[in-house]
Order: structure tokens, then C-alpha cells, then sequence
């Protein structure tokens, strides 16, 4: 079968045709709309034979033209028609802990949700109904990043709150799920011992995992929650937040623009949420150094705190766009972890190995890449084929 993986984001849309075939999956090709709503956007495009990836400039004002513009891109290869479409879904709330067919019912709950993910899910329905509406013959399949972290103990779920809101739904959920995933199903050994993955990129969250198993992770009930991230603020003390609706006349929408779109790297800043952006001026900006060095600060905090709840640290892996491939990023981190046995080798890191970490280095630290497109189609074909054999 033939999977068309959409994967939207607050800001981009990425997609990849996989075809799954009795346990084989091959990549067709990958792609990317960036920079939605945005001045200057690109589509990009690329086959695992093409040594480039084809690069347009192009404008995409909304998530409707960016699923046009990478149905268009699509439409100028020679692929097979598509079995089944899946897509990423930031959150299912308590609804959904596992890849769910995608029909009327499920769509309104999804709309139900959009309360706990303001800046996803809204792009993430829209691409589900543009896809209904231009592969109306084909299932369609939801792929939740909360579904991961359903069986993480009670005791990381649970905020310090009445049982009431517990009932209501108010817990830790955790996001990233299926970048998490994506590493565990790669790496064998991140299954065994004491292992803490850090999901670096536009959004950021660390997941501690013992023994395959996710025991705690920094977002909670949205994905505004956790590390200071590159608009968005992290944890904050809610006191902050009685402050602005008491004294500032923040209303909910207002709150929900500043942490979600006005603060972390931009917010301290006042220049940018792009890390490379802010590297590049660190020596001439005083406020761009500190927005580096406070996030510097807020991972290595969180990693210790895991290392704590783990008893000890076996291996840190870095994944997503920064956890790839911002070098000094990486030595900067693991310079304030000696304590934890970490011992960076500078020469592997510089060169994005896979191990970054020298051989005498008591925690492993690696670069692993991370691939939600490829759990997607995983997952889409796995519902796909149980459908097929129900019917």
C-alpha cells in the first residue's frame, strides 16, 4: 500500500509517501511547506536517489494553500496512487490513546479539543477536511502524539490540584509522542536503562524513559508547557498569569497569543525565535545571548531533574531540527552536565555523529535523527490492513 503522511505544524506542513508492504517501508519521497502566514515561505522536495532536494520560493498565506502547494509539488512526480492518508494529531486527549480511523464523530471530537492545543489542532483538522475533500475515496487515519505517554504513571500525570479537575480531564498528556517514538523504534538500545531524549526544535520537550517506558515528561496539559521553547514560554508561575488578568487586563486570548506566540527566544529576545538567528549576533546582541543562555539553562535544569527521577543517566540522545544540528548548541548543554558523567568529544560533535560523547564518557550522549513521517505511515497502514481484514 501507498501512504500519503501530512504532518502539520503551527507554522509548516511536511509530508512523505511511504509505501508498507508486508513489513517493508520505503521511502518515495519527502517534502516540506514552510513558513506559513509568513513573508517568505518555500517548498521543498526530495527523493532518497536525488543527491538536492528541489527548493521554490512560495508565499503560502494559509494551511489551505500549503496543502495545494504540496499536492502540486506531489503532482509533478510519477507515484502510484495513494491507499490510505495519515496524519499527525498533537492531541487526543483522553479520547484517544492509539492511531483511530478518521470519520464525522472523530472529527468533532477533535474539535472538542482544540481548547487544550490552540495552536495545533486548528491546522491539523483543516488538512484533515482538505484531504477528505481531494481523496474523498480513501481512509483516513489519526495519528496522536499524546497516545505515547497513556500508560506514564499516574504519579507524572497528576498536577497537584482537586480530584475534580483530575476527572475533568486536567493532567499531564505530553506531545512529541511520535518523534519519541520514532527514536525508540530505531534504537535498541535507548530501550535498556536509564535513557532521557531531548526533542530540540521550534516547540522543545525532554521525555525521561526507563526501560523503553516513558516515566515523565516536560509539556503537560498543552504544548505551551515544559521548556522554554522558541515563542513559546514554557512553565510559568501561575501567580504570573493572575497578575496579567488583575493587573495588565489580559483576557484568555490575550494570554493564550503571549505564551504561545510572543515569549520564549522572541519573547526575551525581542528579536527572534530562530536559534540560528540568535547564535549569529550572540557576541553583539546582549538580549539574544541571554535568550540563548536561559534556554541553555532550562534543558540542562529538566535533564538533571530526569537524571534524579531515573537514578541516574545512562544515555542522552538529541533529536529534531536544533537537537540535529546546532553544534555549539550540543556543547554548550553538555558542558554544564559534567556532574552527570557526561564527557563530550568535540571533534564527533562538530561532525554530527551519531555518538558525540567519548568512549570513557559514563552517559552515552548521541545525534539521532528523528522520523514522526515514517511512524505515521506505520501506523496508518497498521489500521489500514486491520480494517481491510475486519471487512
Amino acid at each position: 500500500m501507498h501512504i500519503l503522511c501530512l504532518n502539520s505544524g503551527s507554522s509548516s506542513l511536511k509530508f512523505a509517501i511511504y509505501r508498507c508492504d508486508n513489513g517493508d517501508e520505503v521511502e518515495l519521497v519527502r517534502g516540506a511547506v514552510e513558513g506559513i502566514a509568513q513573508e517568505h515561505g518555500r517548498v521543498w522536495i526530495q527523493k532518497p536517489t536525488d543527491s538536492q532536494r528541489q527548493e521554490i520560493p512560495r508565499s503560502c498565506l494559509s494551511h489551505q494553500a500549503a496543502f495545494e502547494a504540496a499536492m502540486d509539488s506531489l503532482s509533478t512526480l510519477a507515484l502510484p496512487a495513494f491507499s490510505v492518508v495519515g496524519h499527525r494529531v498533537v492531541h487526543g486527549g483522553d479520547q484517544f490513546d492509539g492511531p483511530t480511523r478518521i470519520d464525522a464523530q472523530v472529527l468533532d471530537t477533535l474539535r472538542t479539543l482544540v481548547r487544550f492545543a490552540p495552536l495545533h489542532l486548528p491546522p491539523q483538522i483543516a488538512m484533515i477536511e482538505l484531504a477528505q475533500q481531494r481523496f474523498s475515496e480513501l481512509p483516513q487515519v489519526a495519528c496522536f502524539d499524546t497516545a505515547f505517554f497513556r500508560h506514564m504513571p499516574e504519579l507524572a500525570k497528576r498536577y497537584p490540584l482537586p480530584g475534580f479537575l483530575w476527572d475533568a480531564g486536567v493532567r499531564r498528556y505530553g506531545f512529541h509522542g511520535l518523534s519519541y517514538e520514532s527514536i525508540l523504534a530505531s534504537h535498541e538500545e535507548a530501550k535498556i536503562g536509564r535513557t532521557i531524549i531531548a526533542h530540540l526544535g521550534n516547540g522543545c520537550s525532554m521525555t525521561a524513559i526507563r526501560d523503553g517506558q516513558p516515566i515523565n515528561t516536560t509539556m503537560g496539559f498543552t504544548p505551551a508547557g515544559g521548556l522554554m521553547m522558541s515563542t513559546r514560554s514554557g512553565d510559568l508561575d501561575p501567580g504570573v498569569l493572575i497578575y496579567l488578568m488583575d493587573h495588565q487586563s489580559y483576557g484568555p486570548r490575550d494570554i493564550e497569543r503571549l505564551v504561545n506566540q510572543e515569549s520564549g527566544l522572541k519573547g526575551v529576545s525581542g528579536l527572534s525565535g530562530d536559534m540560528q538567528t540568535l547564535l549569529s549576533v550572540r557576541g553583539d546582541n546582549p538580549q539574544a545571548a541571554l535568550a540563548i543562555d536561559m534556554f541553555f539553562d532550562s534543558v540542562r535544569q529538566q535533564i538533571g531533574a530526569f537524571a534524579a527521577a531515573l537514578g541516574g543517566l545512562d544515555r542522552l540522545i538529541f533529536t529534531a531540527g536544533i537537537g540535529e544540528r546546532a553544534v555549539s548548541v550540543r556543547c554548550d548543554i553538555c558542558h554544564g552536565l559534567k556532574h552527570l558523567g557526561i564527557a563530550l568529544d568535540e571533534a564527533a560533535n562538530a561532525s554530527n555523529a551519531r555518538r558525540i560523547s567519548t568512549e570513557q564518557s559514563l552517559c552515552a550522549v548521541e545525534v539521532v535523527s528523528t522520523n514522526e513521517e515514517l511512524m505515521i505511515a506505520r501506523h496508518s497502514a497498521a489500521d489500514f490492513a486491520a480494517g481491510v481484514s475486519h471487512d
